[in-house]
């Protein structure tokens, strides 16, 4: 049986929301080339 929990976040189309999209999509990128390298990736925020 797993704990996990899941917050719901209202979605913003507002500048607020582009910039948390930029951010998720650079971490995610740059968790894609850790695991490419054979790299554990680095925790974002």
């Amino acid at each position: 049986m797993s704990k996990t929990a899941s917050i719901g976040v209202a979605s913003s189309n507002g500048l607020f929301g582009q910039l948390l999209a930029i951010v998720d999509n650079f971490l995610m990128n740059s968790a894609r080339i850790s695991i490419k390298n054979g790299d554990l990736p680095r925790f974002g925020i």
